[in-house]
């Protein structure tokens, strides 16, 4: 018995529900930790893990690179190239340890290249 080919397939997921777009109808802590975080000087923006799976997940979206539990946060980011990453971690901490009221670890998964060489 040979298999049927499909002409179009369906694609695995849709698309169009996968693409965050607009604001959260509720903002959550998560949401505000993110916000704060990227207010800290010499941040790029937040990552979420060498495989994904930093993320604080809700209903219909996840929020990229913040895990909180019980008794830690994780906050994982992109720095610019030219920080001091000692000094901005700690920024980090200063500013997500009163919202969340647990320790705070940060992880810098990676340093933003300049784009401009001038």
């Amino acid at each position: 018995m040979s298999e049927r080919q499909l002409d179009n397939p369906p694609p695995a997921f849709d698309t169009a529900s996968a693409v965050d777009v607009g604001w959260p109808e509720e903002v959550t802590l998560a949401d505000t930790v993110v916000a704060v975080v990227l207010m800290v000087p010499g941040v790029a923006r937040m990552h979420a893990g060498m495989f994904g799976e930093v993320a604080t997940y809700l209903p219909r979206r996840r929020v990229i690179g913040v895990q909180i539990h019980n008794d830690a946060t994780a906050v994982h980011v992109v720095l610019n190239w030219d920080v001091d990453i000692g000094s901005t971690a700690d920024s980090i901490r200063e500013v997500v340890e009163p919202l969340v009221g647990t320790p705070v670890d940060v992880t810098v998964q990676d340093l933003d290249a300049a784009l401009d060489s001038a």
